[in-house]
C-alpha cells in the first residue's frame, strides 16, 4: 500500500512499529541495507542525548518531550517510489508501570511523524495501541484492523475496536487478509456485522505473497499484475474516499 501511494505521487513515510520489524521487505529494500540499521528504540546514545538518562532508566529525572523533528530525516530509509521506511522499535505497554526515556522519545516522535509531517504516514503496528497516546490517536486519519478469517483474529480484532474507539479513533475499518474461499469471506463479512464494523476491503489468498516472502522482494516489484496488488489498490481507492490524501 505504501509503494501504490507513492507511485501517485505522494510523499509516504512507511513506519514499523512492530517488533518484528520486516516491513523493509514488503516496501523493497534490501535486507544488506536494513542489516546497518538500529531500531530507534534501541539507540542508546540518541535516548540519553535527548532525554538526559540513559535506556532502562525508571523513576529520576528525564525530558519527557525531547527534540525529535530531526530523527526522521536522519534515521529514515529511502526506498522505491519515493517511500522512506523508519525502524522504530517496540514501546513498553502503559501496564508496565514503565515511563522511561525510551517510552518518552518514541511517543514524542510518533506524535511528531502523525502531527506534524506532511505526508502520507502508514504506520505498521503489532496488535495493539501502545505506541499511540489520546493526543497523537485523535490526529489518525483511518485505523485499518488487518484480520485472516478465524475467530481468534476476530476476537482480537474486537478488542482494539474498543482500544481505539477509547483513544478517540473514529474511523476505524476492517482488512481481511488470506481470504481463501466464498465460505470464509462470508464468514468475515457476518462477524463484521456483529461487530458493527465496517468491512473495507477483502484480500485473498494469492501465491504470489508467498513467492515473494520466500525471495525476500516486493509484491509489487515481482508481480505487478497479480490478484494481490489489485485488490490492495482497490483497497488504496476506497481509502481515498475515505480520506482523500490529495
Amino acid at each position: 500500500m505504501a509503494r501504490l501511494f507513492g507511485k501517485d505521487g505522494n510523499r509516504v513515510l512507511a513506519v514499523d512499529a512492530d517488533p518484528a520489524a520486516n516491513l523493509h521487505t514488503a516496501i523493497g529494500i534490501p535486507k544488506a541495507t536494513m542489516s546497518k540499521i538500529h531500531p530507534i528504540s534501541e539507540m542508546a546514545d540518541l535516548i540519553e542525548e535527548r532525554t538526559g538518562a540513559k535506556p532502562g532508566t525508571s523513576g529520576g529525572i528525564f525530558v519527557v518531550n525531547p527534540k525529535v523533528s530531526d530523527i526522521t530525516d536522519r534515521f529514515a530509509v529511502q526506498g522505491p517510489d519515493g517511500v522512506k521506511l523508519l525502524v522504530m522499535g517496540s514501546i513498553k505497554p502503559a501496564g508496565t508501570g514503565c515511563f522511561c526515556p525510551e517510552n518518552a522519545l518514541i511517543r514524542t516522535l510518533v506524535s511528531h511523524i502523525i502531527l506534524d509531517r506532511g505526508e502520507v504516514v502508514i504506520m505498521d503496528m503489532e496488535a495493539g495501541v501502545e505506541h499511540l497516546t489520546r493526543g497523537t490517536a485523535k490526529a489518525v486519519n483511518l485505523m485499518l484492523i488487518v484480520v485472516e478469517p478465524g475467530q481468534r483474529s476476530l476476537e482480537l480484532a474486537e478488542t482494539i475496536k474498543r482500544l481505539t474507539s477509547n483513544l478517540g479513533i473514529r474511523s476505524i475499518y476492517l482488512v481481511a487478509n488470506k481470504v481463501r474461499s466464498g465460505k470464509e469471506e462470508e464468514f468475515i463479512v457476518k462477524a463484521t456485522k456483529a461487530m458493527n464494523i465496517e468491512l473495507l476491503g477483502v484480500v485473498h489468498f494469492d501465491e504470489a505473497a508467498s513467492l515473494a516472502d520466500r525471495e525476500g522482494k516486493a509484491i509489487v516489484d515481482l508481480t505487478p499484475g497479480s490478484t494481490i496488488i489489485k485488490e490492495i489498490r482497490e483497497l488504496e481507492s476506497k481509502i481515498n474516499e475515505v480520506y482523500p490524501f490529495q
